[in-house]
């Protein structure tokens, strides 16, 4: 039995119960104001331009009859307490990378990204059309969440590193800052793996507490202003290929909103993922050609690091397979993943690679 409903049915009382009819859902009326958390510094590139994305839109499209009150990280909860904080009730709604919390379920992952996981376009793809957003109102469930895909890093950079990368021996005591499995992932290889909000990234670089992070890619990276402390800079990474971020709302609240508001949150956050994804994309070429000319190093990993980052995900992926809800998402996703990935390498992939080499 789910144990909110029955809550909800055991607080209507015998009176309640006994009638044969029930009144339509009592929703609240008038102006409201729900407050939104973030994992976010204040005008942190792009992630907390896509939190400000949905706050603005739900305020626009609801004639501001709701009122969102954003809270950059630290404001009210620390960037990795929202998860707890909107599940608790002690704030409304949150906006994050939802693999942050795969300490409260490492299905969590899925829904921002896995090493060697999908693209961004694949992941919309599951979400949409292959039962992910199902799955993520499944996780939601248990944690007393309702969650949409609210924003979008695209393919994220290999990361910033003190020393190059020759070998999957040179991660050997490396400290690094890498969130999710793939900091798992990371892990197995032997590298000292932290977790480090956005906006403390920065001077955990510049102290030497860290050896290398991974941020997001260019644009993003280039407004943190990492090239001011190396100039080795890795432009495709394993771990993130097309990160999602999520907008999620406590479920009582969201359930206490008219249908005609849970709807302006769906497309508020729908919206905010399509808007964030090509802010990313459209800004991330002309920020790399500026970190380049200031005499940043763009490298790429050689085959035998792709080759111990892959057995390592897989190693991390496989850990979590006695976990029921982890092995139906990750058999959904790949499932869904593998469909899209051959239509698209034979369309699209073939396209653009006889383009650029018919161009120039």
């Amino acid at each position: 039995m789910d144990r909110r409903k029955f809550l909800k049915t055991s607080a209507l009382g015998g009176s309640a119960a006994a009638a044969t009819t029930l009144a339509a859902p009592a929703y609240a009326q008038g102006k409201r104001t729900l407050t939104m958390v973030t994992s976010w510094g204040r005008g942190l590139a792009g992630v907390f331009d896509s939190a400000q994305r949905c706050a603005d839109s739900i305020t626009a499209m609801s004639d501001g009859n709701l009122t969102v009150d954003i809270k950059a990280a630290g404001e009210l909860v620390g960037a990795f307490e929202v998860f707890d904080a909107v599940s608790s009730g002690q704030a409304d709604m949150y906006h994050a990378a939802d693999y942050y919390f795969v300490g409260q379920h490492p299905g969590y992952a899925f829904f921002t990204a896995v090493p060697f996981g999908m693209t961004a376009q694949e992941l919309v793809n599951w979400y949409y059309f292959d039962g992910g957003m199902e799955l993520h109102d499944e996780l939601g469930q248990i944690f007393g969440l309702k969650s949409f895909l609210a924003g979008n890093t695209g393919a994220q950079a290999g990361g910033w590193y003190s020393k190059e990368i020759n070998s999957p021996e040179d991660f050997n005591g490396l400290k690094f800052r890498m969130p999710g499995l793939g900091g798992k992932a990371l892990g197995k290889l032997g590298a000292s793996v932290q977790n480090i909000p956005g906006s403390e990234v920065y001077q955990a670089l510049s102290s030497g507490a860290i050896d290398g992070t991974e941020w997001i890619g260019p644009w993003a990276d280039e407004k943190a202003g990492f090239q001011e402390i190396t100039k080795i800079y890795y432009t495709a990474g394993f771990h993130e290929p097309g990160a999602g971020l999520s907008l999620a709302t406590n479920r009582d609240v969201f359930e206490s909103l008219s249908p005609a508001h849970q709807k302006i949150i769906e497309i508020a956050a729908g919206e905010a993922h399509q808007w964030n994804l090509a802010q990313f994309l459209a800004n991330n070429g002309a920020a790399l050609q500026r970190l380049q000319a200031g005499g940043v190093k763009v490298m790429e990993f050689p085959d035998s690091v792709w080759d111990a980052f892959g057995q390592a995900s897989q190693e991390v992926l496989a850990e979590n397979m006695s976990d029921e809800l982890f092995k139906k998402i990750h058999d959904s996703a790949m499932a869904s993943m593998k469909a899209s990935s051959s239509w698209l390498n034979m369309s699209s992939g073939v396209y653009t690679a006889q383009r650029d080499r018919v161009l120039g």
